[in-house]
């Protein structure tokens, strides 16, 4: 499935339309090798610097290829251009629920969502304390846990087990 078409596309992005000429330089990357991808990818991002999923797709490459650090690069971008359209602060831990509609497709929502792909990534690279605190943060903003952040959590848990609590020291 294509992930900017359909459903899950307008969960994440909401409507906002890609230009067209974007929109060309993401289907040629979806079929691209990986060096060629990266380069397409990068070109679609200078032209639309705004587009969030062109964002999601930079650190989904990233991470698809173990670039950790570019992936982690791609996201903090995301996450900063999505907290400039939602309106939200730029520091992550200063982000409260009642900021966003964050159950709504739209900045807010790709926002939570990338906050979840972020710890997942700070987690994969050995930053477990941080991953933790963004984990926490979620918790805080997506009570209901919509946008799967309890997955990244056990994953947290297996890898860094807390003090005090069964398999930790």
């Amino acid at each position: 499935m294509n992930l900017l078409t359909g459903e899950v596309s307008r969960a994440l992005f909401g409507d906002g339309a890609m230009p067209a000429s974007v929109r060309r330089l993401v289907d040629l990357a979806q079929s691209a090798p990986p060096n060629q991808r990266e380069a397409l990818l990068w070109t679609a991002r200078a032209s639309a610097p705004e587009s969030l999923a062109v964002c999601y797709l930079l650190y989904k490459h990233y991470a698809t290829q173990r670039n950790l650090v570019e992936a982690e690069r791609a996201a903090r971008a995301g996450l900063a251009e999505a907290a400039r359209q939602a309106g939200l602060d730029a520091d992550w831990k200063r982000v409260l629920p009642r900021q966003a509609a964050f159950d709504r497709p739209g900045p807010a929502r790709f926002w939570l969502f990338t906050l979840k792909a972020l710890a997942f990534l700070r987690l994969r690279a050995g930053g477990g304390h941080e991953a933790r605190a963004m984990l926490a943060r979620l918790r805080v903003l997506d009570p209901g846990d919509s946008v799967g952040g309890d997955v990244v959590a056990a994953l947290a848990d297996a890898a860094f087990p807390r003090r005090g609590t069964r398999g930790g020291p």
